[in-house]
Order: C-alpha cells, then structure tokens, then sequence
C-alpha cells in the first residue's frame, strides 16, 4: 500500500480527519455568515452597496477555498465524519447560499436601493439559520442526536413564513406597482431561494447524522 494511502488510513483511525473535514466546513459557513452579516447592513444601508460588493468578493472567494479543500480532502478520506455524499450535499448547498448572497448585494448595488427593512427581516431568519447550521456541523461526530436537533432548527428558520410575510406587506398597497416594486420583489424572492438551499443543507446534515448514529 503506498505510503501516502497508509498515511490517509491513520489519521481516519485516529479520528484526525473528521477534524479537518469538519473545520473546512465550518470555515465555509463562517463565510457565510460573515456574507449574511454584510448584507443585512447593506439592506440597513449602514454600508454602501459597492463597499459591499467589493467585500462581498473576498468573502466568496474564502468560502471557495474552504469548499476546495473540502472536495479535495474529501476524496481522499476512507472514513469521513459523516457519509460522503451527504456531506458533500451540504458543501454544495451552503455554497449556493453563499453563492445568492453575494447575487443579492450585487442587485442592491444594481438596483440602487438604498435600504430596504423588509429585505433586512429576511435575513434575519438567514442567519439565524446558518448559526443553527454551524452548531450542527460541529456537533457532527461526537454528538449526532445534538446535530439532529440544531439541523432541524435550521430546516425551520422561518424564511418562507417571514417570505410571505414580507411580499404581502409589499403587494398590500393599493396603488400602482412600479420598477421599484419589482426589484424590491427580486430581492425578496432570491432570499425565498436561498431558503430553500437551507433546507437543503439542513436535510444533508439530517441525513449524514441519522447514518453516523446508526
């Protein structure tokens, strides 16, 4: 066995990769955080939008790198800390709700809205739910049943509820619908979308640990 194999092996024994599988994955969703956190104050209009965009850029990028790794060492783990299509299900899909977010600060800046409170509730529920994911990635190998419940918690951040919410408040004016309504339903419905990449994410983390606790 060559010895680089023999090298993978030990450290699946010893449990030294499920470290490094899970720290990939944690630093992906604190890119994404940090991605949620930027752009709730861009939606506040506390930062400017082409400040964001440019910051939002660097935060992909590092997002991007922890996904590399990921794959890469992933690949190559004869025992990861949780099934590896599931696990890489949950790359993917946090990825693409990193990948929304940085759309979203780009229509802002495209769309030149200055502050937009409705897009800043939604949000609210965005990071509400990758804190839930985070707790759930690190919970992973030692403590299934505890990631179970934090990926459930994310599953039920409440984005499609405060969604509908959100364009009813925007669609109960009576008068004419405008360009401007219309972008500021764009915003909010590419949040409905990154939502949906959250269950997503929450079902893979469901999954892996119903598996790791069998």
């Amino acid at each position: 066995m060559p010895f680089a194999r023999v090298r993978a092996l030990g450290r699946d024994l010893t449990g030294r990769n499920d470290g490094v599988l899970t720290r990939h994955l944690v630093g992906q969703l604190d890119a994404t955080l940090e991605g949620v956190v930027l752009a709730r104050a861009a939606a506040r209009g506390d930062v400017e939008r082409g400040v964001a965009r440019e910051r939002m850029v660097d935060i992909e990028h590092s997002g991007d790198e922890h996904r590399r790794h990921l794959v890469l060492l992933l690949a190559r783990a004869l025992a990861p800390p949780m099934d590896r299509e599931d696990m890489f299900r949950l790359s993917r899909s946090v990825d693409d709700i990193l990948d929304n977010l940085r759309d979203l600060v780009r229509e802002l800046d495209l769309f030149a809205i200055e502050e937009e409170d409705l897009l800043d509730q939604l949000l609210e529920g965005v990071e509400v739910g990758v804190l839930a994911l985070r707790c759930a990635v690190s919970a992973i190998s030692a403590k299934p049943s505890v990631s179970r419940t934090y990926a459930l918690q994310a599953r039920k951040s409440d984005i499609r509820p405060r969604y509908q919410q959100a364009m009813a408040q925007l669609l109960g004016d009576e008068g004419p619908v405008t360009s401007a309504t219309l972008k500021r339903r764009e915003l909010l419905r590419r949040v409905d979308v990154i939502g949906l990449r959250m269950g997503e994410a929450a079902n893979a983390l469901a999954d892996g640990a119903v598996k790791r606790s069998n």
